[in-house]
């Protein structure tokens, strides 16, 4: 294999980022564009030699890093940032070419959340304190003691800004890192490497592992050594993640998307609501916290289906680079393979598609929105990751708490009212790590972010990710016993 690929103009290595070195491995694995399903290039397939080297180097790392000064994390953590706004344009063609999001999304708020995700963990790790506190006249002070290795496994629908979003608080705590992409989109990951060694960050600090699912996966996860591991993905992934770390007790991080509600009452500002509902198509539909099911008073269901399908209409879907496109294709073949499982299935059983229902030309799925869908039902059920919504109707506040609840997930939610006592009495009620009234996808770092039931384990966001990525400790010192030295 050749050990770098030119992507739209951008030189991107394929190799594993190892101890501050480029690593090859014996066989490749070749990743496609979903924007034509054309061969971008071969990428260095990792296995458990590369995985038990990259923790090796994450273990010899971590001791300075975890002992440099909190200020001079920060400082390579800016740094880090640095690089980045130096090279959005670079990172947001790269990553559109990989995973087929849109470029103009990755310009204006991708990349520059990638960068925004270096600064804050850099600043909110200098304002971490605790202020210390007395029982009977002991002093209890608490720290935040780096963990050590961490391992961190990431999806494929927003690769860099989720890695970064585990890598920063980890980094700033002290950690050490290995990082494996998924293998769908793993380039944008390999230019953060080559990054944040030009700000500074220490070899071994960050190390870059690329392969497929259990291949590598399991080598890391169950490597005595990794005292973390955060994943965002899927459920199954999860449970096989979280098998493999029980032996070793290692803490877990679980992010596992979810199938969460558009709650829209009667009072509701109907134009809002729409709005809201057709963003849910946002990134092909492969969002973990989109809100897939609309829930709609019974009295204003028509009337919210007619506005949304005039706008819905109205979206274009084509090629994630051009400005005026609205929708890009979905990441892989078997994806979209998936996903028109689930339509049809759904059309099978009775549901009908007012909107889509079908697969376009290459990986591109038609915006679809299905009604007549029973509560039970796989569609209503089952997370679909793609451009599939589902209309039901409801006729009080209690009905619509309880079809909001009804699945195994519970990550988001999100809550359409004109009336404020109203959405204070329903968001008490939701089962969601984030509700959103009148508003949707609004976040803020310094909030927990984490799922409820199936959607996942943990929360992480400002001080929480400081509570997952270090090991808590308490020293309690008594008032007197000092030897006098005078």
């Amino acid at each position: 294999m050749t050990d770098k690929i030119v992507v739209a103009g951008v030189s991107v290595d394929t190799r594993h980022w190892i101890g501050g070195e480029r690593v090859a491995s014996d066989s490749t694995f070749t990743d496609h564009s979903p924007i034509d399903g054309q061969p971008i290039g071969e990428i260095a397939r990792g296995g458990p030699a590369e995985a038990q080297a990259a923790v090796a180097a994450a273990r010899a790392a971590f001791p300075a890093w975890a002992a440099t000064a909190r200020a001079e994390r920060a400082r390579i953590l800016h740094a880090i940032a640095d690089g980045v706004e130096k090279r959005i344009e670079e990172l947001a063609i790269v990553e559109t070419t990989d995973n087929g999001a849109l470029l103009r999304s990755h310009r204006r708020g991708v990349m520059p959340r990638v960068a925004h995700n270096f600064r804050f963990f850099a600043d909110w790790l200098l304002k971490l304190d605790h202020e210390d506190f007395q029982t009977r006249g002991h002093t209890n002070h608490v720290s935040w003691d780096p963990a050590g290795p961490c391992v961190l496994i990431t999806p494929w629908n927003a690769p860099l800004m989720l890695s970064t979003w585990k890598v920063a608080p980890a980094l700033a705590a002290g950690n050490s890192v290995v990082l494996k992409p998924a293998e769908w989109s793993p380039l944008t990951v390999s230019l953060l490497a080559d990054i944040a060694a030009e700000a500074g960050l220490p070899a071994g600090v960050l190390n870059v592992v690329q392969g497929y699912g259990s291949e590598i996966g399991d080598a890391l996860t169950s490597d005595p050594d990794v005292r973390r591991i955060s994943f965002t993905g899927s459920v199954p992934t999860a449970k096989r993640i979280a098998a493999s770390a029980a032996a070793n007790l290692t803490p877990l991080s679980l992010e596992l998307g979810g199938k969460s509600p558009l709650l829209v009452f009667a009072d509701a500002d109907l134009d809002l609501a729409v709005d809201l509902a057709v963003e849910q198509y946002d990134n092909a539909g492969q969002v973990c916290l989109a809100a897939t099911r609309f829930l709609v008073e019974e009295s204003v269901a028509e009337e919210f289906t007619r506005r949304f399908l005039a706008k819905a209409e109205g979206l274009k879907q084509g090629d994630p680079r051009d400005e005026a496109t609205d929708i890009g294709p979905n990441i892989h073949s078997r994806q979209l393979e998936k996903i028109d499982g689930f339509v049809q299935r759904a059309l099978a059983d009775g549901a009908r598609a007012v909107i889509g229902g079908h697969p376009k030309d290459g990986q591109y799925y038609a915006p679809t929105l299905l009604t007549d869908v029973a509560q039970d039902s796989e569609i209503v059920q089952e997370e679909v990751f793609g451009p599939v919504l589902t209309l039901q109707t409801f006729t009080t506040e209690e009905e619509a708490v309880r079809l909001a609840n009804d699945t195994r997930f519970g990550l988001a939610a999100t809550l359409a009212t004109g009336d404020r006592e109203r959405a204070e009495r329903v968001s008490a009620k939701l089962v969601a790590g984030t509700v959103w009234v009148n508003c949707f996808f609004v976040r803020d770092l310094q909030a927990p972010f984490g799922g409820s039931r199936q959607s996942g384990v943990g929360r992480e966001g400002g001080t929480w990710s400081f509570d997952f990525y270090c090991d808590l400790k308490n020293t309690v010192t008594a008032p007197n016993g000092w030897a006098d030295h005078g």
